[in-house]
């Protein structure tokens, strides 16, 4: 479905509730089957977080996770040490992620994994079983999502988890994430020296998490009130100071674009301040490449002059993101040059009006390029893509903004 975004501009001092957030969702779902004893309360509400339920509880045996390569990574790290025999398999898309390094490496602690089809690449047939652990090496530079899978069934391991990480670490945060869950229920998970280190831990007491809603979801909203007048605020609740989510990076970031972050008892509020912007943003984004297209789409709006790095898993998520991010804002009226891992986007004068944006099956894409008809009017083609990770990001767009006259 198609959506025509005439020009827009934010309705002051209102409040949003954004869902959980769907990177802590996952994971504790996962962590759930293993330690039954644990109870989850403001789980996202998000497509992938809908499938890696569905995909832990479901009784087929061919499971189908759509495009979804958090819930691809995590289910073939669980169904390795279940009791069960089955079939992983996603979408075109997805047979096209890699994924042989997280299969090489539960091989290595005697998974047995067979590909049934390209080498290194979804369909995946499991035949699960308990494993050992022990001790292994994985390359760092690689997908987080690899990681947090071993190490989340790392404490069924009777010889516990030493996981050694070779070369400069991606998405650091999201490791920080895993480990911190994992101690938060009680697992002495610790990490020095470029080596994780997991206990067999079978059993924890009863515990709670209230899941905290997603720092990238809020990002479109930074955005909003980036491209807003002096003076414009937006309340969103339940967000925390103390975060475990890389993405909280966030209110610091948006500083630079004039947007000032109160954390406050029970929400953050975001106010534009200033209308002084540097004229160039350079960032490394490494640890936090997720919030990429919101970025460079508010540089883009802003008419600064934006580059990113750090970026090159980018290439092998829903799209390539940093190719569809290039063809999106030149059709715009953007300059925009790309390599494997970086973007350069020139500062933009005038954006083009009335373009159809084409989210290129990517969530992320359609969610980032909206707050672009606070300057000029847009179309956003395949909408329903947002139910990946934000169901009711179009209700609350709608309820926040509205048409100038």
């Amino acid at each position: 479905m198609n959506l025509f975004l005439k020009k827009r501009h934010i309705k002051n001092h209102l409040t949003l509730n954004i869902g959980g957030s769907k990177s802590e969702t996952n994971r504790l779902l996962l962590l759930q089957c293993i330690l039954p004893s644990l109870q989850v309360e403001n789980a996202s509400f998000s497509k992938d977080s809908s499938l890696m339920y569905e995909g832990l509880h479901s009784s087929k045996e061919i499971i189908n996770i759509g495009d979804a390569g958090t819930v691809m990574r995590f289910l073939t790290a669980y169904y390795a040490i279940s009791k069960r025999k089955v079939t992983l398999t996603g979408s075109e898309r997805m047979q096209e992620r890699p994924i042989g390094i997280l299969v090489d490496a539960l091989r290595q602690l005697g998974a047995s994994i067979t590909y049934l089809a390209r080498e290194g690449y979804p369909p995946l047939r499991i035949e699960g079983k308990p494993l050992l652990g022990g001790t292994l090496t994985i390359r760092a530079d690689i997908s987080s999502q690899f990681i947090s899978a071993l190490l989340m069934i790392a404490p069924t391991f009777v010889k516990g988890l030493s996981l050694h990480l070779e070369g400069e670490i991606t998405s650091f945060p999201y490791l920080r994430m895993t480990l911190s869950l994992l101690n938060e229920l009680g697992i002495e998970a610790t990490f020095e020296e470029h080596t994780l280190e997991v206990p067999y831990t079978p059993t924890i007491s009863p515990k709670t998490i209230i899941v905290e809603p997603d720092w990238s979801s809020a990002s479109y909203f930074y955005s909003l009130i980036a491209l807003s007048e002096v003076g414009t605020t937006l309340s969103l609740l339940h967000y925390k100071q103390d975060s475990l989510q890389g993405d909280r990076i966030l209110a610091d970031i948006y500083e630079t674009f004039g947007v000032k972050t109160l954390f406050l008892e029970d929400r953050i509020q975001l106010v534009k301040k200033k209308t002084e912007i540097p004229p160039i943003f350079s960032y490394n984004l490494i640890d936090t490449p997720d919030i990429a297209q919101t970025i460079a789409v508010t540089c883009f709006g802003l008419g600064v002059e934006c580059f990113l790095s750090g970026l090159k898993t980018l290439n092998i998520k829903e799209t390539n993101r940093l190719v569809a991010l290039k063809e999106e804002l030149t059709k715009l009226s953007g300059e925009v040059q790309i390599s494997d891992s970086e973007i350069w986007v020139a500062p933009c004068t005038e954006i083009t009006p009335n373009i159809a944006i084409n989210p290129h099956n990517d969530h992320r894409m359609a969610m980032a390029f909206a707050p672009l008809c606070l300057k000029a009017p847009i179309t956003i083609t395949e909408t329903k893509v947002v139910e990946k990770s934000y169901p009711n990001f179009w209700e609350d767009f709608e309820y926040i903004t509205e048409d100038e006259n």
